[in-house]
């Protein structure tokens, strides 16, 4: 199993980005897939999931609008489609899966369930 997040540089304030993350060894259409973010000293977060038992989306309540997770199946391949973007999502983003569904990526032990991580791809905004 192996995950390789990609897509991430510097935009301006209000600027936008597609992360990609794509699978290998893996259908990842069968299994969660969480979008991670991990900003300047602080811990990471989960901000958004795609459940692999029916496709359903869930994001942080903060985010929603802005932030868009979707998947291709012919490519294997997760997204993350960020607009309007501000200084305070600045972070490493990370892409993980391990569990079927959803249910844990925001909670405090989510490490327990996605167990499989790419490294991280940086993304600046600049103000």
């Amino acid at each position: 199993v192996q995950l390789q997040a990609s897509g991430g540089g510097l935009v301006q304030t209000e600027g936008s980005l597609r992360l990609s993350c794509e699978a290998s060894g893996f259908n990842l259409d069968d299994y969660a897939i969480g979008w991670f973010r991990q900003a300047p000293g602080k811990e990471r977060e989960g901000v958004s999931c795609i459940s692999g038992t029916d496709g359903s989306t869930y994001y942080v309540d903060s985010l929603k609008g802005r932030f868009t997770i979707s998947r291709d199946k012919s490519k294997n391949t997760a997204y993350l489609q960020m607009s309007s973007l501000q200084p305070e999502d600045t972070a490493a983003y990370y892409c993980a899966t391990g569990p079927k569904d959803c249910t844990y990526y925001r909670k405090n032990y989510y490490r327990m369930l996605f167990i499989f991580w790419g490294p991280g791809t940086l993304v600046t905004v600049s103000s």
